[in-house]
């Protein structure tokens, strides 16, 4: 917390706005909307409700087909599921380790010939780093197919000027408590269709109709943020650029001290974009290294520092066994190479360089890199 929070927090309980409705509500929707340059938001009760939201709103249903990143977190495709529609994983590639436009155009030529195009895309920006938007966009965009961008991880980035997020028909974010900044829990989706958003808000209140007892015409959903949840976040937004900044320095200090190690590679960044670096991410290259990256994983656990793999692609879990994917080419399957060397190392806002330093020393003792 900023320290922030607080006035919001107090401004709720003076004024007995507890509930899933409230002015914090109203304003941080406004204030997130302005700083992201789009006509409208929800502030819903998760990221994963903002999909969800999403998915209702493009009518998806039962045997619909939605294309999705495969390299991200269960999240970005469980309400697929939800809609009783059926997910196909398109892989990353290797310049942002994002949706891949070449197993993208592939999986739409498919989808074209068979008579049954994707009622959406969902593309994932993994770890702060935008997708190729520009060359995603075109193919959609030939295929009449909207896109939904799952900018959970990327508040704070941009793509060629753009926040990461505003580019889709649709933008969802997460406010989870492992986010750049947080309301504790809680989601805002985005677009510049107001009449979605609105349409947004109505089913994620129960969809209430306007009457004056209870009437319910549509199925919906107990989405809608706390105020004083959304308080949280006006006091978190209000230090956004601080996060970046320092989520930025981390990274280039681990950069800069790790680099050039042998078998080590850092997450790239994609020209004409700024990545908020929300965790730093690396692989290890075992057959360079001469050890797995759970050894490193499991010596930074030996002196209580905690870092994780890199999410686990969707197409290999087993909720998704048999569903089908497009691998980035015939011959190179990014997200699993990603997977099998890649981990995320410490990298809170609040970290000391004391602390950077201990996780450094770990690495470099790995490699039996003099410190």
């Amino acid at each position: 917390m900023s320290g922030r929070e607080i006035k919001y927090i107090k401004e709720a309980f003076e004024t007995n706005w507890i509930a899933p409705l409230g002015p914090n509500v109203d304003a941080f929707e406004k204030e997130i909307a302005n700083y992201l340059g789009v006509s409208d938001a929800a502030a819903v009760s998760s990221g994963t409700a903002a999909i969800h939201l999403a998915l209702s709103l493009l009518d998806i249903k039962q045997g619909d087909i939605v294309f999705c990143s495969t390299l991200t977190f269960v999240a970005s495709a469980n309400p697929i599921l939800y809609q009783g529609a059926v997910p196909i994983f398109i892989d990353s590639e290797p310049d942002s380790w994002n949706m891949s436009p070449i197993a993208l155009k592939k999986a739409m030529e498919d989808a074209y010939k068979s008579g049954k195009l994707p009622k959406a895309v969902i593309v994932v920006h993994l770890y702060g780093q935008s997708a190729k938007m520009d060359e995603i966009i075109t193919l959609c965009n030939q295929y009449g197919v909207p896109i939904i961008e799952d900018a959970a991880e990327s508040l704070g980035s941009f793509y060629k000027g753009k926040p990461s997020g505003t580019l889709g028909k649709f933008g969802v974010y997460s406010f989870n408590g492992n986010k750049i900044i947080s309301t504790s829990s809680g989601g805002m989706l985005v677009s510049d269709d107001r009449e979605l958003i609105n349409k947004a808000r109505f089913l994620a209140t129960q969809a209430k109709d306007p009457a004056p007892h209870y009437q319910h015409s549509t199925l919906g959903f107990n989405y809608r943020m706390s105020n004083i949840l959304a308080g949280i976040g006006r006091g978190q937004l209000e230090v956004l650029e601080e996060r970046v900044k320092a989520r930025r320095l981390l990274f280039e200090r681990y950069k800069n001290e790790l680099g050039l190690l042998p078998g080590v590679t850092f997450m790239p960044e994609l020209i004409e974009t700024s990545t908020n670096r929300w965790l730093t991410a690396l692989t290890i290259n075992e057959s360079v290294t001469g050890f797995p990256k759970d050894y490193l994983l499991k010596s930074l656990a030996d002196e209580n520092i905690e870092a994780r793999p890199v999410w686990k692609p969707l197409h290999m879990q087993p909720l998704f066994e048999g569903t089908k994917y497009y691998p980035h080419t015939e011959n190179m399957n990014v997200s699993e190479d990603l997977f099998e060397g890649g981990l995320c190392l410490p990298s809170g806002s609040n970290m000391t360089i004391e602390d950077q330093n201990r996780v450094i020393a770990i690495v470099k003792n790995c490699l039996k890199v003099k410190v």
